[in-house]
């Protein structure tokens, strides 16, 4: 999976394009795309052997933006409220409420 996204230039490291094969070293940042999110992952340290899934988050940190979660919440929340699945496509005053649904919560966010 991770292979794929490098052969379609969704991943860089430190602002480059980077190909599978490409070995990363201590502070650098990795950045991809998943769950609609722009994800930011700074190399802390590498492991001498292979480690666990549990013990991988020893040798990275997670920079990606807190607002970036938020977002996917607003987007999960406002799939769920508006349309049922199935139903097929948003109409244009569907867009419309969505929108202004958003930017009641961010003004709300920013008044407190």
């Amino acid at each position: 999976m991770v292979t794929e996204a490098c052969k379609k230039n969704h991943v860089t490291v430190n602002g480059l394009v980077a190909k599978p094969s490409k070995e990363v070293f201590p502070t650098d940042k990795i950045t991809f795309r998943k769950d609609q999110i722009t994800q930011i992952i700074t190399v802390l340290d590498i492991p001498e052997n292979r480690v666990g899934a549990k013990l991988v988050d020893i040798y990275r940190r997670n920079d990606t933006p807190a607002e970036a979660y938020q977002h996917l919440e607003l987007l999960k929340l406002s799939k769920e409220h508006y349309r049922k699945n199935g139903t097929g496509r948003p109409t244009k005053k569907d867009r419309r409420d969505i929108d202004e649904f958003g930017n009641e919560i961010i003004t709300k966010e920013d008044d407190e």
